[in-house]
């Protein structure tokens, strides 16, 4: 009896991240396909493997700080010996590994741009370009998660749009979802009454994700209105080398009492049902898994106009976008709620429709399957089990 077909996700880190969550969706959704999986880390994963739902096998490469010659031919190693029918790399990071995918004789090699780096904030970076440029003959098959990313690829990378298919991410509608009858519970009485305003927002502390942006914006708002001081909470989920520069922001204003940086949480459906409005100040996003989750808590969405995050947030009607770093800007969206209570509700209650009606798990796992039935079709990989498309019809 023939073996399932074999999809190795490539990934830099499988730890918590937007990426590797959806990496995450993506295998436990595909539950019911006729497909196996196995991850490889270019470096190393941590407890975060456990958010998978199947026993899946995990190959860490342990790639050292910069150039690393032996990365491609250990990959490649790897490769050969698991002898998948699919690769799947995501983002530069992992690009490189199309080559020793090549080499080793994987017949179907797909490639995944899920945002931007902090070095190339629009996408104009000519070193980048080109390196993209000359990975492209080894790709069968790309996903873009954004029309921003896809446009991306094609007027900067030259591939051509049959080649590139749109998925956006998926939500788990769920684990995120609103609760307007338990009580808040959050850090403290002290901190959270139940008449607090709390701003939140979630995601890695490292520069490219811009907390010191909020942080600031709500800096100033307490301080152009110190009225607001009695009743408006910052809570800001997550962990990185920028936590201790926010902490310190925050302790410099006199804020750190009406402030939360708990680092990084598991809990973060339950936190998030705490919150009032949430805010993602990045400088740069593909598609923003945090923004889906605050919609499908029902929560308005203060945003960033880049990437696609223009294109889950529909201005004035689910929430607000603003110029990246202006805490001025976002100041002023923030008071817009402050000011008019009721716009939360509308805005949240238009969110969480929104990303029943766009955004769902199902619907993201649905199109990587048809992505995956179609390249092994095209690839004349297919037999009996090798589809789910065939299985599906």
């Amino acid at each position: 009896m023939q073996k399932q077909p074999l999809i190795v996700h490539v990934v830099h880190r499988f730890d918590i991240g937007g990426l590797e969550n959806g990496v995450v969706n993506l295998i436990n959704g595909l539950h019911a396909e006729p497909y196996r999986h196995a991850i490889v880390c270019l470096t190393d994963y941590t407890d975060f493997r456990s958010r998978l739902e199947k026993d899946i096998p995990i190959f860490p490469l342990h790639k050292r700080e910069g150039n690393d010659p032996l990365l491609l031919f250990r990959l490649w190693s790897v490769l050969r010996k698991l002898r998948p029918t699919i690769v799947h790399t995501r983002n530069l990071a992992t690009l490189e590994a199309q080559l020793p995918a090549f080499l080793a004789g994987v017949r179907c090699r797909v490639h995944g741009e899920h945002g931007r780096d902090v070095h190339d904030l629009d996408g104009t970076r000519r070193k980048y370009q080109v390196l993209r440029r000359l990975f492209r003959p080894l790709v069968h098959r790309y996903v873009s998660v954004s029309q921003d990313l896809e446009t991306y690829l094609e007027q900067y990378v030259g591939v051509p749009g049959d080649r590139i298919s749109r998925i956006p991410n998926g939500v788990d509608t769920e684990a995120f979802h609103a609760n307007a009858v338990e009580p808040r519970h959050l850090k403290d009485d002290e901190f959270l009454r139940a008449d607090n305003i709390v701003i939140g927002t979630v995601g890695r502390m490292e520069t490219v994700k811009d907390q010191a942006t909020l942080a600031r914006a709500f800096v100033e708002l307490v301080k152009s209105a110190p009225a607001l001081r009695s009743r408006l909470r910052l809570v800001m989920i997550g962990e990185g080398t920028q936590r201790q520069t926010v902490q310190k922001l925050l302790d410099d204003a006199e804020s750190a009492d009406i402030s939360w940086l708990p680092g990084a949480r598991e809990d973060v459906p339950e936190l998030m049902r705490c919150l009032d409005v949430f805010v993602l100040p990045s400088l740069a996003e593909g598609m923003s898994n945090t923004i889906l989750e605050a919609m499908a808590t029902g929560l308005p969405v203060i945003a960033t106009r880049v990437g696609g995050n223009g294109e889950l947030v529909v201005e004035g009607e689910t929430g607000f976008l603003v110029p990246r770093g202006d805490p001025l800007a976002m100041a002023t969206a923030i008071a817009r709620y402050l000011d008019n209570p009721a716009l939360i509700s509308r805005h949240g209650l238009a969110a969480r429709k929104r990303v029943e009606q766009h955004f769902s798990i199902d619907e993201m796992v649905c199109r990587y399957a048809d992505l995956y039935d179609g390249l092994l079709q095209s690839k004349g990989c297919v037999n009996s089990m090798a589809t789910g498309s065939v299985a599906r019809s």
